[in-house]
């Protein structure tokens, strides 16, 4: 039995539109792009969508050091490169497919131009002419198609590169017009803002990235600095045989925090509960953007809206894409086993903390050293289900209870009743299908609705209880809801 070898290379055309199925988005596909420059030392790249019916096109235009004839044919090769190689410590790079794979994704012809030292070198791929190959040969074409040389020229640059995406088939398909191609340009600014924000951030911003002359604006998913922000942890690190990792945990303000422009800015690309969870960043480029990186306790957490506020940030090093099984696409990161219950340990805190403040509106909590605030309704957990029982501790109702005198049977058989009849079920679609939880504790209330019930409390306090009036005050700012209305209870009149 023989047991020799064979060559058995694949053919050009039908590789190449095989790999056009790896399921980028556009705005993925103009992001690995994007990448490339940055690992060339770009520190501008300019975007162009022009639209022209069946012939649109779209160009990447970067500054950066450019490449030779010999490097050019390198990057146009697939798998020129092993992700197995030692890669610079600032590559954004791994598998030496993302120019190809990435351009394939929305168009059938790739034309890249670049200058280095003065010297210019194009190169192009067209599956359409690899199609009409019999030999199923790799065919890679000097200079730009006929009729596309203007598109991909330099300008008289002395350095850089320019990529250029024609036979948009996987965009301009049939009936999409001109305000379609706007749109598409719309959402991948706001794609690449999210993913490259970090180095757009700041007066020291390393990347100036512009689509069709206007800036893209960062995305920062973590609103660093805002006042109202009630938490973000110390960056956690951990260090593996791979590289060491970076943990810093955040719980976004409440809407009603927030301004209407802040709350629909920070809801990002894809909208608050889609944000929620782990970004996943490789040299300040972001790789995964929200998701639970399937950490659950017994199963995997799914998006809920009760932790839309929750979002972590986890640096890892390019040196660990391996160990976190990062995918072609950059898009997909899946956490060691080792790393699994520290990554789980931090999430479920930061979603307790997240759920707490989205359950209260961002009630503020008690101030350092005061008394917990006393709340109106306690939660019973038992193994027949969860319970919420009115509280008879509360001021309020205590009050009710001890001046009912005969009638104080009667007022905890309505107690009972609205215990018995709380909508739950209603509460909880509305709360989903709103995306945000009903109003409670007066909320879009006169001031004088709350100041009518805060006098009925102080007075019987400082009257039947004979309380004096600043303990009245305190025992008020410390006593849902009333904690969130410090102003009118200062206001009260005083007592002795």
């Amino acid at each position: 039995m023989s047991r020799g070898t064979r060559q058995a290379p694949p053919r050009a055309a039908a590789m190449l539109e095989a790999l056009r199925g790896l399921g980028y988005s556009t705005g993925a596909g103009l992001a690995d792009i994007v990448d490339n420059s940055v690992s060339a030392g770009a520190r501008e790249v300019r975007i162009a969508f022009k639209w022209a019916g069946p012939d649109s096109r779209i160009s990447i235009l970067d500054d950066g050091r450019g490449m030779s004839d010999e490097e050019l044919e390198s990057a146009m090769t697939l798998g020129d490169k092993s992700p197995l190689e030692e890669r610079d410590a600032s590559d954004l790079g791994r598998f030496g497919m993302g120019l190809k794979t990435a351009s394939f994704s929305q168009c059938r012809r790739l034309t890249v131009s670049t200058v280095k030292d003065g010297a210019e070198a194009c190169l192009r791929w067209d599956l359409d002419e690899l199609a009409k190959d019999p030999s199923g040969g790799w065919l890679l074409f000097e200079g730009a198609a006929a009729g596309s040389e203007e598109f991909a020229r330099l300008d008289g640059a002395s350095h850089g590169t320019l990529v250029l995406w024609e036979v948009l088939d996987r965009i301009v398909t049939p009936g999409y017009d001109a305000d379609d191609f706007l749109v598409l340009a719309d959402a991948v600014e706001a794609h690449l803002g999210m993913v490259f924000h970090r180095m757009l951030e700041g007066p020291r911003a390393r990347l100036r990235l512009s689509i069709n002359g206007r800036p893209v604006a960062p995305w920062d998913p973590f609103m660093s600095g805002h006042p109202a922000k009630p938490w973000n942890s110390p960056i956690a690190k951990s260090s593996m045989a791979s590289g060491q990792i970076a943990v810093e945990c955040h719980v976004l303000p409440h809407k009603d925090k927030l301004t209407d422009a802040e709350f629909q800015g920070a809801a990002g690309p894809n909208g608050w509960n889609a944000q929620q969870g782990f970004y996943v960043y490789r040299n300040e480029r972001l790789l995964v953007a929200g998701g639970w990186l399937g950490l659950g306790q017994g199963r995997a957490w799914n998006r809920e809206e009760a932790y839309r506020l929750a979002r972590i940030r986890l640096d890892i090093p390019n040196t660990a894409d391996a160990a976190w099984k990062i995918d072609i696409r950059k898009s997909i990161a899946r956490p060691p086993v080792a790393l699994r219950s520290l990554l789980t340990k931090l999430a479920e805190d930061t979603r307790e903390r997240a759920r707490k403040v989205f359950a209260f509106r961002g009630s503020p909590a008690a101030p350092r050293g005061a008394s917990p605030v006393e709340m109106a309704w306690r939660v019973e957990r038992t193994k027949a289900g969860t319970r919420y029982r009115i509280d008879e501790k509360h001021p309020a109702v205590a009050s009710a209870l001890e001046a009912s005198g005969d009638n104080g049977a009667l007022i905890r058989a309505m107690l009972k009743v609205v215990e018995a009849t709380v909508p739950i079920q209603r509460i909880w679609l509305d709360t989903a299908e709103g995306k945000d939880t009903p109003r409670t504790a007066f909320e879009g209330e006169p001031p004088e609705s709350v100041v009518e019930v805060l006098e009925a409390l102080y007075e019987d306090m400082t009257g039947r209880l004979n309380m004096s009036g600043a303990a009245a005050k305190k025992r008020l700012l410390a006593t849902e809801p009333f904690q969130n209305y410090p102003a009118l209870v200062s206001a009260l009149p005083d007592e002795s």
